[in-house]
């Protein structure tokens, strides 16, 4: 993953924000110009910057892209896309890749845009001669290394121009970070966002070649390089989306009611692109904020807009904002642009409920409440579900039990955590709750949000002495008590 020429005097030229070619190492990433695009420089073994023979069938690996939405796109739907480069050989465990989107009827003319959603890709910026690039990728990307990305953006693009130079070409490839932290045998896999035209363009064709590099020192030699192309077609318009239902987490209670801060569970159709289901991704995220939109699936609340943690054509997940006023509120999904009729949903201050998993935690006609011994194991009758370790929870001993919907929490500096977020410090329930096991009143050494979570409340319970068996697990909170029917198994 080298090419002849080094990288000997770019820390003199990256100072004029561009590097001339013939100076990048593609541990660095690969010059413009390399994945295949017609009338351009081919792929690196084709170009002779590598050796070997590009999709040589002696080699067993392959570049791919995944589409999430299959070989269709939606203009203006951004769709969240990864690159898989594989090979089988155990020599082979460094791996990198270039790709670009052109329209099919002029290979000249990118199609879209594409944005680094992590540290890991950058984009190559270049005029249609090559002869400067410049890159741009996510703050932090390459800082420190000989090559820096230009552009230290939170949502990097490429500029129009580089003094007379019309930047008119694109290019998403791995960075220095991307080569060093996917390493390893069998594939590296890396992310990004793509943005179609706002219009029907057409025919969008990707060119992508992925090197299959050798372990050790980059070397020229001995890299298996592949090399292949996808064609997207526009999507037939479809229905608008339309929903049909909305309550708070199903595995949290599943009630009528939503409360700031709680999940919401959306149903309908075409509540997202064709075939597209999927969950949040760590690169969906700004730093430690929650993304309020994944592949063009939008829902808001009361006005306001959600954190969307799920979607599929007929049912998106969403954590409730803040903001929300209570009483009859309009739910609204909105699909590349298109919303949905406002469906009502009643919104209260509180709307509590306790991880009670159905069917799974449904043993012998009793719901227990998902409760985890600190190791992690489940609080069960021995072997009660298939697979998985489990225990009654001893007298005296903490176990953890998680929720939504409780409402605001405050650090112990008496700052307020905000919904949406990723919770990086410890917090405390600003409506404190009361827990019971069987009628016996349970001591909470911790109940708020809980940290490296996105809206679940944590509950570090201590089990009651005089108590054994399946007892019911009840609480209250600001002088309501809960309507969920949970056991705990004690011993």
């Amino acid at each position: 993953m080298e090419r002849t020429t080094k990288i000997t005097v770019a820390k003199a030229v990256v100072v004029l924000g561009a590097i001339p070619l013939l100076l990048w190492a593609y541990e660095y990433g690969p010059n413009p110009g390399y994945c295949g695009v017609p009338k351009e420089n081919g792929t690196c073994t084709a170009a002779g910057c590598h050796t070997g023979t590009t999709n040589d069938p002696a080699n067993k690996g392959s570049v791919v892209i995944n589409f999430p939405g299959g070989l269709t796109y939606t203009p203006g739907v951004t769709q969240h896309l990864t690159v898989t480069v594989s090979d089988p050989a155990a020599t082979q465990t460094a791996w990198g890749f270039q790709l670009t989107p052109r329209l099919a009827g002029d290979t000249t003319s990118v199609a879209g845009t594409m944005i680094p959603t992590d540290q890991n890709t950058q984009l190559m910026c270049s005029p249609a001669n090559f002869a400067i690039f410049e890159t741009t990728c996510m703050s932090g990307g390459d800082t420190g290394t000989s090559v820096k990305c230009d552009l230290h953006q939170a949502v990097p693009a490429c500029p129009a121009t580089f003094g007379n130079q019309t930047l008119s070409l694109q290019y998403l490839e791995h960075s220095y970070t991307g080569y060093r932290t996917t390493q390893g045998p069998g594939s590296g896999t890396y992310n990004f966002d793509w943005t179609p035209p706002a219009s029907n363009v057409g025919n969008i064709t990707f060119y992508v070649a992925g090197n299959a590099g050798l372990g050790g020192p980059p070397t020229q030699n001995g890299d298996h390089i592949y090399a292949t192309n996808y064609t997207l077609t526009p999507a037939a318009a479809g229905a608008p989306p339309s929903v049909t239902n909305a309550i708070s987490a199903s595995g949290f209670g599943a009630f009528t009611s939503v409360a700031p801060g709680s999940y919401i569970e959306v149903y309908g159709s075409n509540l997202a692109p064709p075939s597209d289901t999927r969950t949040w991704l760590t690169s969906d995220f700004t730093g430690n904020n929650a993304p309020t939109s994944l592949d063009g699936t939008k829902v808001t609340v009361g006005g306001v807009s959600a954190y969307v943690s799920f979607i599929s054509p007929t049912q998106v997940n969403a954590q409730v904002p803040s903001g929300v006023g209570t009483g009859s509120q309009p739910v609204v999904v909105t699909v590349g642009g298109t919303p949905s009729a406002p469906f009502s949903i009643n919104v209260n201050t509180l709307e509590p409920g306790l991880l009670a998993l159905s069917p799974q935690f449904l043993i012998s006609g009793k719901q227990y409440v998902v409760a985890q011994h600190s190791d992690g194991t489940f609080v069960l009758a021995k072997g009660a579900i298939a697979g998985y370790t489990s225990s009654p929870a001893a007298v005296g001993e903490t176990i953890i039990i998680y929720g939504v919907g409780f409402g605001p929490s405050k650090d112990f500096s008496n700052q307020a955590i905000p919904f949406g977020q990723i919770v990086t410090a410890s917090n405390a329930l600003v409506n404190q709750v009361q827990m019971q096991v069987g009628g016996q009143p349970a001591s909470l050494s911790y109940q708020g949000l809980a940290p490296t979570l996105v809206g679940a409340y944590q509950f570090n319970l201590a089990v009651p002495s005089g108590v054994s068996g399946d007892q019911l697990l009840t609480f209250t909170q600001s002088g309501t008590k809960s309507t969920q029917t949970m056991y705990l198994a004690v011993q």
